[in-house]
């Protein structure tokens, strides 16, 4: 089954993770099918915390594969509207 979930990347106490495509029988920092965004936990000043492909998701779901839990939380705030100032 094709995953949607997330590899860890960064230094010690500073994570950083991709959000990936690939196949669930592969390790987490494995072999990726595409790459589709990445989130940043520890984002602060101008850097990105968020950032989604929502339309290559779409795609993938669309074709049967699963968000993992805390993708599922990110896709969601990734197609939340945001208020403009």
């Amino acid at each position: 089954m094709v995953k949607i979930r997330l590899t860890r990347g960064g230094a010690k106490k500073r994570p950083f993770y991709h959000v990936i495509v690939t196949d669930e029988r592969c390790k987490r920092d494995g072999r990726a099918i595409e790459r589709v965004g990445f989130y940043n936990p520890v984002a602060s000043g101008n850097d990105l915390r968020l950032q989604l492909d929502t339309a290559r998701i779409d795609h993938w779901v669309g074709n049967g594969a699963q968000l993992t839990d805390k993708v599922r939380s990110l896709y969601k705030q990734a197609s939340r509207p945001t208020a403009a100032a």
